[in-house]
């Protein structure tokens, strides 16, 4: 899922402590990924391994402008891992991989700087 955003947009609505808390980001590497051409939008299909507690997940992400397939296997990325699935055409998308828009509107994926164990939680 992709959700282009104003940079002149205001900020969001405050929340509390134990808001951000409810929301499971966590740290995976990507085991595979696919072309995704049932997608109305360019996209491709990940897997990526979250570790032992929350395991492999699927993701429908649209960062075809930037990245290539071949390139994105053994790489690290934050999700968002307990929102529920959502069918996108033939396959469930389990996780909500997370990314920045450029200033062209592309997806730039949110990594670490640094390698942690799969299945490490923000804070």
């Amino acid at each position: 899922m992709h959700v282009k955003h104003d940079l002149n947009e205001k900020i969001a609505d405050l929340i509390s402590f134990d808001d951000f808390l409810k929301v499971d980001i966590r740290i995976g590497q990507i085991v595979s990924a696919k072309e995704f051409p049932e997608a109305r939008k360019p996209a491709y299909i990940l897997v990526i391994d979250f570790g032992p507690v929350v395991g492999e997940k699927k993701s429908s992400a649209q960062i075809t402008d930037l990245y290539d397939c071949q390139t994105l296997v053994g790489k690290q990325v934050a999700a968002v891992v307990n929102f529920p699935p959502r069918q996108i055409g033939p396959i469930k998308s389990e996780v909500l991989t997370l990314g920045f828009s450029d200033e062209n509107g592309r997806v730039v994926l949110f990594a670490s700087d640094r390698n942690v164990p799969n299945g490490s939680r923000l804070h």
